[in-house]
């Protein structure tokens, strides 16, 4: 036989077989729904690692790429270790949802995230410096609560579980840059601290409730961070135990901040609360000239009150479950939301704070409606899918 006639032959053969391509890389959709007829601005989207598991492959949830379907473009994405054992448990990522819209997003596996300082919008710490604070903030709010060294502290000593409000008119971060020029008293163009929480709730401090008494702990004696931005901002809180109605209970507070948002999610569980009644509140200090509002239906109550050092108007909100809402009460200098609390002596509550010189809420009709927006949301969470791509 001709060799010749041959070689056509085998090339015939090689190009049928074709070249040998390399594997599509893993990669998976994520769906994200808004039922209500309101436009949502910086909804988080948690994804779990077992669901992201499920539709790719992945072992370091650190090297999870998010890309937005409709620009192209990719978005800051927060992987999270829960339980500080090294593996990352969770992913998280930020959208804007019109009313009744649905948009996508493709995961990818690439390089480990590094984030610039310019993508952190969510952050907090232990400051040591300032006898035991612990402080955080996202752009648009900032929050500390009190350590140990500050109830001995020879200048001004104070034993509080109060939260405190820091009044921001930027959208920078600025703790550590409060902190280190230590004159954040006075307004100098970003807000200042012109809150005095003192012992009282603050704006969300919350205790143990039983017989028309509240029972606070002390200062935290402990803390611990477990997300600390660009986008969520997480740490819990030891106390050391104290008398509830003849119980000694102890209590671990997480807290949880995402950027985009004036709502904190405060989490207590305690241990060695009373058997009969469970119950906790949660509150707010009321200042003179203080506008309050319940409302038993949907769980809020809310103040609005003058700012004494510069004649601006401040509000503060706290938001719980309506089914677990047993009344309203004021004690103490405190207004009050009074729940019962789960079968694990656990409770979950949203609070915070919104200025009138931060440009997002004018007048008490401002504030009002950012809190029944964010009732609406709490009640009707997005609808998130993930599928293989």
């Amino acid at each position: 036989m001709n060799i010749w006639r041959l070689v056509p032959l085998l090339v015939l053969c090689i190009l049928a077989s074709g070249p040998t391509l390399p594997a599509a890389p893993p990669g998976a959709v994520v769906t994200v729904k808004n039922p209500l007829d309101l436009a949502r601005p910086s909804e988080t989207i948690v994804l779990t690692g077992a669901v992201i598991r499920k539709a790719m492959p992945v072992e370091d949830l650190r090297t999870v790429h998010v890309t937005d379907d409709g620009s192209g473009r990719e978005v800051v994405a927060q992987p999270i270790d829960l339980n500080d054992d090294g593996a990352f448990d969770e992913v998280l990522f930020q959208a804007d949802l019109a009313p009744r819209a649905a948009r996508t997003f493709t995961l990818s596996v690439g390089p480990r995230q590094v984030y610039t300082k310019d993508q952190f919008k969510a952050y907090g710490r232990f400051v040591r410096e300032r006898r035991d604070d612990f402080a955080w903030e996202n752009e648009r709010v900032a929050h500390r609560m009190y350590g140990k060294a500050l109830e001995t502290w020879a200048q001004e000593p104070l034993t509080s579980s109060a939260v405190d409000v820091w009044f921001k008119r930027t959208r920078r971060l600025v703790i550590n840059e409060w902190y280190m020029v230590d004159d954040y008293h006075r307004d100098l163009g970003d807000g200042a601290d012109l809150y005095s929480a003192g012992r009282t709730r603050g704006c969300g401090g919350n205790g143990i409730w039983d017989t028309g008494k509240l029972y606070a702990s002390a200062n935290f004696i402990d803390s611990r961070v477990i997300a600390n931005g660009p986008i969520r901002v997480m740490f819990e809180l030891m106390y050391p135990a104290f008398d509830a109605a003849g119980s000694r209970v102890t209590e671990i507070k997480r807290i949880t901040l995402d950027a985009g948002h004036n709502l904190n999610r405060f989490e207590s569980r305690y241990a060695g609360a009373p058997a009969a009644p469970k119950m906790q509140a949660a509150g707010i200090k009321k200042a003179a000239g203080s506008q309050v509002a319940q409302d038993k239906a949907r769980g809020v109550l809310r103040t609005w009150e003058p700012v004494k050092a510069d004649g601006s108007n401040f509000g503060c909100g706290v938001v719980v479950d309506p089914a677990q809402l047993t009344e309203f009460a004021e004690l103490d200098g405190n207004v009050l939301a009074v729940t019962t609390m789960s079968a694990g002596s656990d409770v979950t509550y949203y609070a915070g704070s919104g200025w009138d010189k931060s440009g997002d809420f004018k007048t008490v009709e401002d504030w009002d409606r950012y809190l029944d927006q964010a009732v609406l949301r709490l009640r009707s969470p997005l609808a998130v899918s993930v599928d293989a791509k």
